[in-house]
C-alpha cells in the first residue's frame, strides 16, 4: 500500500454534498483527482520544455496528435500499432 498522509481540506458545502452522492470513498476520489491534475501539470511543463528546445509544434503535428488521440479514445482496433486479437 502506498504511504499516505492525512490532511484536512476545506471545500464548499455544495461540492461536498455532490461528492458524497458520487462516491462512498471521498479520499480515493480526491486522491485520483489530485493525481490527474499533477499528471496534467507535468505534461504541460514537458510540452513547454520541448517547445523551448525545438520550437513550437506545427499545425500539421498538432493535427496528427489530435487524430491519434481521437483514434486511441475511440478504441479503433485498426489503429496503427494495434495488435490483432
Amino acid at each position: 500500500m502506498a504511504e499516505t498522509t492525512r490532511i484536512t481540506v476545506t471545500l464548499p458545502t455544495a461540492d461536498v454534498e455532490a461528492l458524497r452522492k458520487l462516491t462512498d470513498n471521498v479520499s480515493a476520489y480526491v486522491a485520483e483527482a489530485v493525481a490527474r491534475r499533477i499528471r496534467h501539470q507535468l505534461r504541460r511543463e514537458e510540452f513547454e520544455r520541448y517547445q523551448e528546445e525545438h520550437g513550437a509544434f506545427t499545425e500539421e503535428e498538432l493535427a496528427k496528435a489530435r487524430a491519434a488521440i481521437a483514434q486511441a479514445l475511440s478504441g479503433d482496433q485498426g489503429a496503427p500499432g494495434a495488435r490483432a486479437a
